[in-house]
C-alpha cells in the first residue's frame, strides 16, 4: 500500500498578489466583449454538473500567451495527467487521486474536514470563495496553516460567471484573489469556475490573472445532499488519476463529511494515494 504524505505548500511558487491582480484588472483593456460559453456544466447552485469521461488524457491546448505569461488554454484541467501536461513536474504516483472541496471556507465544516484529513495525512485542495473567506479568515488561514493547497473560486460564486461583463469577471477573479492573500499569505495559482462553466474569454481571464483553470472527473454531487451511501458510492469508484470533487461550505455539509470518513480509510486501504493539486 503506497501511504499518503503531507504535502507542504512551502515548496509552491507563490507569485505577487498585487501583480496577479493588477493584470486580471486590466485585462478588461486586453479582451475586449463578452464571448459565448463554449463549455457550461449544470449550473444549478451550488452544483458542479456532472463528471467527464475519464480516458486518454488530452492537455489543455494553448491558443496564444497572455499579459501573465500563462498560455491561455482551451479547456480545464480534468485529470492529474493533465495537470502536468499543463504544468509539468515529476508524474503522480500511479495510483493517486486528488481530493478537492469547494466553496469554504465554513466556520463548521472546514474545521472537521481539516481534523479528518490530518487524521489520515490526506492532502486536499480547497477551492474557497472570497466572500466566504469574509469573516472567516481564521478557518482560512487554519487550511493554509495545515498544508493544503488553496485554489480561487471567484468572490461571489456566480454560476453565470462566462456571461458577465468583462470587468465583473475582472472583479470576481481579482477580489477573491485579494482577499484570499491578504487573509492567510497564499497566493492562489489554481482557479475553478463555479459550476464547471467557461467560455473562451474566462480562460483569458484566467491566465491572465497568472490562475491556471482546473475542473474535476469525479463528482458524488455531494452539494445536492443525496445521502450518505450514495456519496460513497461515487468516490469509491474513483479511478486513478482522477480529480474529486466535493464540498466543505455551501450548507449543510454533514453527508459530504459521513461520507469522507469512510471514503478515505477504504482508499487508503485499496493502496490509494492522496496528492493535493
Amino acid at each position: 500500500m503506497t501511504h499518503t504524505s503531507r504535502v507542504s505548500r512551502r515548496g509552491l511558487v507563490r507569485t505577487a498578489v498585487l501583480a496577479g491582480s493588477a493584470a486580471v484588472l486590466a485585462a478588461d483593456a486586453a479582451v475586449g466583449g463578452n464571448a459565448e460559453p463554449i463549455m457550461k456544466r449544470d449550473v444549478t447552485p451550488r452544483a458542479a454538473g456532472s463528471a467527464r469521461p475519464t480516458g486518454q488524457p488530452v492537455a489543455a491546448r494553448a491558443t496564444r500567451p497572455s499579459p501573465a505569461g500563462l498560455p491561455v488554454q482551451s479547456r480545464p484541467i480534468y485529470t492529474l495527467a493533465e495537470y502536468r501536461a499543463v504544468l509539468g513536474g515529476p508524474a503522480f504516483p500511479s495510483h493517486a487521486v486528488a481530493l478537492t472541496l469547494d466553496d469554504g471556507p465554513h466556520p463548521v465544516w472546514t474545521p472537521k474536514m481539516l481534523k479528518l484529513l490530518d487524521k489520515y495525512h490526506v492532502p486536499a485542495t480547497f477551492c474557497l470563495i472570497g466572500n466566504q473567506v469574509r469573516g472567516h479568515e481564521s478557518v482560512a488561514r487554519s487550511v493554509v496553516a495545515a498544508g493544503h493547497n488553496v485554489a480561487n473560486h471567484t468572490y461571489s460564486h456566480l454560476t453565470d460567471l462566462p456571461t458577465l461583463s468583462s470587468p465583473e469577471m475582472n472583479k470576481e477573479i481579482g477580489w477573491a484573489q485579494d482577499k484570499i492573500h491578504t487573509a492567510t499569505g497564499f497566493t492562489p495559482r489554481l482557479f475553478r469556475s463555479p459550476g464547471g462553466s467557461w467560455s473562451s474569454e474566462l480562460f483569458a481571464k484566467t491566465a491572465q490573472a497568472g490562475l491556471v483553470p482546473i475542473d474535476w472527473s469525479d463528482d458524488p454531487r455531494d452539494w445536492s445532499r443525496p445521502g450518505v451511501a450514495s456519496i460513497v458510492s461515487h468516490l469509491l469508484a474513483a479511478k486513478p488519476g482522477q480529480i474529486l470533487l466535493c464540498h466543505d461550505g455551501g450548507g449543510d455539509r454533514s453527508q459530504t463529511y459521513a461520507a469522507l470518513q469512510t471514503v478515505i480509510p477504504a482508499l487508503l486501504a485499496k493502496g490509494y494515494t492522496f496528492v493535493s493539486l
